[in-house]
C-alpha cells in the first residue's frame, strides 16, 4: 500500500490526495547554473497551468553543463518513508532528483538520475536506498546516509552533457511507504 505525502507542490508535509500548486510557492524556487564556476547555462522555472515548469538552455560552453533549481521546504520528517514520488512531463532527456538536508547552497546533495519520456507525464519512484551521496557533481565516499528527518531541498537538475533547450514540468513530488 502506497501512502502518499506532498511534500512540493502543496506547500508543505501533509497528506493530500492530489496536487494543487500553490502560488505562494512561487518565491521559494532558486536558480543555481553552471554560471558559478563560468559556464553558459541558463534556466527558470515558473508556474505553468498546474505545474512548475524548469525550463532552459543546457550549455557546454566555457567549462559549463549543468543547470538545476531548487524548492526550500518546511522541515520536513520523512524517517517513516521509503523514497520518493514524483510526477514529471519531460522531453526525453535525463534529469536528477536532489535532496537535501540543510538549507545551505553547499554542501552535500542525495541524487539519483531519472530519464523523461517526451511530452509524457511519467511517474517516478525513487527509494532513498538508491539515492547517492553527491558534492558539486562528484560521488562522496564514507558519506552518512540522507538524514529523512531533515528534509529542507528538494531540486532538480539537468547534467546530461548535451547541450541544447530543456523543459521539465514537475507536477508532485510525494513522499511514499510500501
Amino acid at each position: 500500500m502506497l501512502i502518499y505525502i506532498v511534500l512540493l507542490l502543496a506547500g508543505g508535509l501533509h497528506a493530500q490526495s492530489s496536487t494543487v500548486v500553490d502560488p505562494r510557492l512561487d518565491q521559494r524556487w532558486m536558480i543555481v547554473n553552471d554560471g558559478v564556476m563560468g559556464g553558459l547555462s541558463q534556466s527558470s522555472v515558473f508556474r505553468h497551468e498546474n505545474v512548475y515548469r524548469f525550463s532552459g538552455y543546457l550549455s557546454l560552453g566555457n567549462n559549463g553543463g549543468f543547470a538545476s533549481t531548487r524548492f526550500l521546504t518546511p522541515k520536513g520528517n520523512l524517517s517513516a518513508f521509503d523514497g520518493i514520488r514524483i510526477r514529471v512531463r519531460g522531453d526525453g532527456r535525463t534529469y536528477r532528483i536532489q535532496l537535501r538536508s540543510r538549507r545551505r547552497y553547499n554542501g552535500i546533495a542525495y541524487q539519483a538520475d531519472f530519464r523523461t519520456r517526451d511530452d509524457e507525464w511519467t511517474e517516478i519512484t525513487v527509494p532513498f536506498t538508491k539515492m547517492i551521496p553527491v558534492w558539486r557533481g562528484r560521488y562522496v565516499r564514507g558519506a552518512k546516509p540522507l538524514d529523512r528527518s531533515s528534509i529542507r531541498q528538494v531540486g532538480f537538475m539537468i547534467a546530461d552533457g548535451r547541450a541544447g533547450p530543456f523543459q521539465l514540468d514537475i507536477e508532485q513530488v510525494a513522499a511514499y511507504r510500501d
